[in-house]
């Protein structure tokens, strides 16, 4: 089989495509072929060495889309030729989703509704797995469905990012009114096109104050990817009881936190890292994201509010490069 593999830290050049012998399963496990995997600004930072590199040899991508190859022992629910996607197909393992196969233990696969695209299903894992576990400590169940966030509003800090446009998506579709702050008017359109009811330019407007136009009495929760620059906004414009969920820290990496007007809205600060999140946590987003994908509720391209951009397998590194210099959408790696 063909991967993208890299066996240095560094730059996007240390990313080369080579042939490794084909994979087969173990127990529990299950080898997929990938026909689209997709790119997350995890992939670069552990290729640039942010975090330390654990195999001799690493195929990244945590995030795919493709067909069964074949199953080990044990395995139940799948079988060869099933359209299924993959989440964090990396994390932990030499081979990730930059390939044409990839062995995965069972816990790793969800089936891909017959409806959804291989795009669809490459451009989950990360992106709305995070978005899910937001959400889901504003739900009363802890899951996300239809009804499940009605009658409340939720705060999406960076609508037109691959998590913040996938929080849009499956609040919209739990019930939720969703308030977006966006930087200009393309992202403005990518917003709305996700379904965002209230968009905001944080550019040109007031937040705090077009917020509570729309929530006199606060929002529930508060998905945010720059902690460090919005925190004091964040506070002003949660409710008593709300919640506010950060899942990177863009624009800084500390918080100075004014501590009575926190414990005086009973505040819950939640952190989420997919990889540390834990089994049944992944295992219940997985269930209601492909829910949400089989309702036709999570969707990509320009109409969806998320712009493909396409790279073949022998480009990896120009799909790592274009993640990390911000391109606006979802990279894609092109395989089968």
């Amino acid at each position: 089989m063909r991967a993208a593999v890299y066996t240095d830290n560094g730059p996007s050049s240390v990313l080369h495509v080579v042939d490794l012998p084909d994979p087969s399963p173990g127990p529990g496990e299950v080898v997929v072929r990938l026909v689209r995997a997709g790119v997350n600004p995890t992939d670069w930072k552990f290729r640039a060495g942010m975090m330390p590199k654990a195999h001799e040899q690493v195929s990244p991508g945590q995030d795919g889309a493709g067909t069964v190859e074949a199953v080990g022992d044990d395995v139940t629910g799948f079988a060869v030729g099933d359209r299924v996607w993959l989440r964090p197909a990396q994390h932990g393992r030499p081979i990730g989703t930059a390939a044409e196969l990839t062995v995965q233990p069972v816990d790793n696969v969800s089936p891909l509704p017959d409806a959804a695209s291989y795009d669809v299903g490459a451009s989950l894992g990360v992106p709305a797995l995070t978005a899910h576990r937001a959400l889901s400590f504003t739900s009363d169940e802890g899951r996300v469905a239809p009804g499940a966030l009605a009658g409340r509003t939720v705060l999406v800090a960076g609508g037109a990012g691959a998590v913040g446009n996938a929080a849009i998506q499956l609040a919209v579709w739990a019930g939720a009114t969703v308030v977006t702050t966006v930087s200009s008017d393309d992202k403005a359109a990518l917003a709305r096109a996700a379904g965002a009811q209230h968009v905001v330019d944080y550019t040109t407007e007031d937040v705090v104050a077009r917020v509570r136009e729309i929530a006199p009495d606060g929002v529930a929760l508060v998905v945010e990817v720059a902690p460090a620059q919005n925190f004091d906004l964040d506070l002003d414009v949660v409710a008593n009881h709300g919640v506010i969920a950060f899942y990177a820290n863009n624009g800084g990496d500390e918080v100075t936190m004014p501590l009575r007007p926190s414990f005086s809205k009973n505040v819950r600060l939640q952190g989420i890292l997919l990889y540390t999140v834990g089994a049944d946590a992944l295992r219940e987003g997985a269930e209601d994201v492909t829910a949400a994908v089989a309702a036709g509720a999570l969707r990509v391209g320009d109409e969806a509010g998320v712009p493909l951009h396409h790279f073949p397998l022998e480009e990896t590194a120009a799909a790592h490069d274009a993640v990390e210099n911000g391109a606006v959408g979802k990279v894609l790696i092109d395989i089968g």
